[in-house]
């Protein structure tokens, strides 16, 4: 069933005492409930700039001069209500300090879920020492201990930066169906543990694209307890002009070619990519014992754009 792409923009708004992050992140509660809220504005920005949920899925909530929008239960849209349980879902991972990373992922056929057309990366790290926040890896990097304003710039930075370039990004096709995967850290995960509205998935080892992918580091933000790493990848034909325009331009934004963002010194043996009819592919030479416990969704949602 075709549908027709839903068309979301931001808007610029005076400033308001209603924001989205803490004012100060003293001990690990604050960085915790930082780190949550950054993640949910995240996946909110994500669908409502693409189009996935009507206008009476989200709430209103500002951040410095940017009006944003907020996933909110919308019972008139099932769709919207699994995304907030997936959400959900990864707070309880976060809670725990078991989530690695989430992987948010969208495909077009039901049969070919291997077939994605855009991946959102998610990668937690839990730390004890001071806040780094890394806008660019090559030029930009800040030493900020515990700064709460340093924090709340790198979080801002990182919202605005996902909400060009979802506002860049060329059309999604008519109909996309998403899932979320969830990868853990093993040495410190139980074997049983599933978070509210996951079942244990299948860790696969590829994932094609149709064209050339290309991967967008997005940011970093680091509180000094947690830390969350954002990264994008889709068609390389979808960001020709933000390549050109954006992202080389300003210098803040690496666009490399590699697969899943995992540990640093996983990713050489694990992410390759082959350019083919359909181009993404990652390997792993992991034997049996050592790959990553993975959770997917209970159900997978389809979206009904109108």
């Amino acid at each position: 069933m075709a549908t027709a792409q839903l068309s979301h923009s931001i808007k610029i708004h005076k400033a308001s005492k209603e924001t989205v992050f803490p004012s100060q992140i003293t001990n690990e509660h604050e960085s915790l409930i930082m780190v949550k809220k950054l993640f949910a504005t995240s996946i909110s920005c994500i669908t409502y700039l693409r189009g996935l949920f009507p206008e009476s899925s989200y709430g209103e909530r500002h951040l410095d001069d940017l009006s944003l929008k907020i996933l909110r239960e919308d019972k008139k849209c099932p769709g919207s209500l699994h995304i907030i349980k997936w959400i959900q879902g990864c707070f309880d991972a976060l809670e725990k300090r078991y989530l690695h990373m989430a992987v948010l992922t969208l495909y077009t056929n039901p049969k070919e879920p291997e077939k994605v057309t855009e991946i959102y990366q998610f990668k937690f790290k839990y730390t004890k020492e001071g806040a780094t926040m890394d806008f660019d890896s090559s030029s930009t990097s800040f030493e900020s201990g515990t700064n709460s304003e340093d924090i709340k710039k790198a979080s801002v930075l990182l919202i605005r930066k996902l909400y060009i370039l979802m506002q860049n990004l060329g059309p999604l096709p008519n109909d996309v169906i998403l899932t979320m995967k969830l990868h853990y850290y093993n040495a410190v995960t139980p074997h049983d543990y599933q978070p509210p509205g996951f079942k244990e998935g299948v860790n696969s080892h590829f994932l094609l694209f149709e064209g050339e992918p290309v991967n967008l580091q997005v940011g970093l933000v680091s509180t000094g307890f947690h830390s969350m790493k954002v990264k994008v990848t889709t068609e390389a034909t979808r960001v020709s002009d933000l390549e050109n325009n954006l992202f080389q331009e300003n210098s803040t934004t690496e666009i490399v070619h590699q697969g899943l963002d995992f540990d640093e010194e996983e990713e050489e043996c694990n992410n390759h990519i082959q350019r083919m009819n359909f181009a993404y592919s990652q390997q792993s030479s992991e034997s049996s014992r050592k790959k990553r416990k993975v959770s997917e969704p209970v159900k997978v949602f389809i979206p009904d754009r109108k």
